[in-house]
């Protein structure tokens, strides 16, 4: 099975961290985050691994090389321009039929082979791998009529979503939605498959999910990482982390 790993990002959210690492690299105990989702993948049976860069890109090649310390095959695909996150899918030829692309910095104990298993009995174009978050809204919130008549008012709501978890399946007849050579996002391409009424499918997941794109999720992950490192990784006491 293969994977694709969006890697390319600037990672300007999660900045100081990175002025000197990309993303992918930032650690999470005593490895980085993409290392913990290579380990995570290929415990689900994904040995192709094709990791899409741009930013920082020669330090991500350096630390992981050809996967073969970690018994897994990586295979690069360089970002001339940012392509944004569903463009570098198109860019990539020689896709399997089905395939999983995802960020490359989700922390989660997501079993991928299941959601692998379950996109291809859906048979679908994509399939979306959803969790519930809940916002709350800082303020009363008012609804009024076109007269502009109060007819209901919330105090300070909280709202819940059905939200991406940043990892998908597709089949790759999905390319023909993606434009070549452009800037091109996931939610482009979700809009562009409802619009031509392609299926495509959630996969709802209740575990544990972040996305540590910004700071303050960065160091949640970190904390809880020790905490549920063998959730997160059940042979993690049998692994040695990677020296770059």
């Amino acid at each position: 099975m293969l994977a694709i790993i969006l890697a390319g990002g600037q990672g300007t959210r999660l900045k100081p961290y990175t002025l000197v690492f990309p993303k992918a690299l930032v650690p999470l105990g005593d490895m980085p985050v993409l290392e913990l989702v290579l380990r995570q993948l290929k415990a689900h049976g994904f040995n192709e691994i094709i990791l899409s860069v741009g930013h920082l890109s020669h330090l991500i090649e350096t630390f992981f090389g050809n996967g073969e310390k970690l018994g897994i095959n990586i295979t690069y695909a360089r970002e001339d321009k940012p392509l944004s996150t569903a463009g570098p899918i198109r860019a990539i030829d020689n896709l399997p039929e089905d395939f999983l692309v995802m960020n490359a910095d989700i922390v989660s104990d997501i079993n991928f082979r299941d959601l692998y298993e379950t996109h291809k009995r859906l048979g679908g174009l994509a399939t979306i791998a959803t969790y519930r978050r809940t916002s709350k809204i800082d303020f009363g919130i008012i609804e009024f009529d076109a007269d502009n008549r109060i007819n209901g008012f919330t105090e300070k709501p909280i709202l819940e979503h059905s939200v991406s978890m940043g990892v998908y399946m597709f089949n790759r007849n999905v390319r023909q939605f993606i434009p070549e050579n452009q800037s091109f996002g996931f939610d482009e391409l979700m809009r562009a498959l409802v619009r031509e009424k392609q299926p495509a499918h959630a996969y709802p997941f209740n575990g544990y999910w972040l996305d540590i794109g910004r700071v303050d999720d960065y160091e949640k992950a970190v904390n809880d990482f020790e905490i549920i490192k063998t959730d997160l990784l059940p042979d993690v006491s049998a692994t040695t982390p990677l020296e770059g």
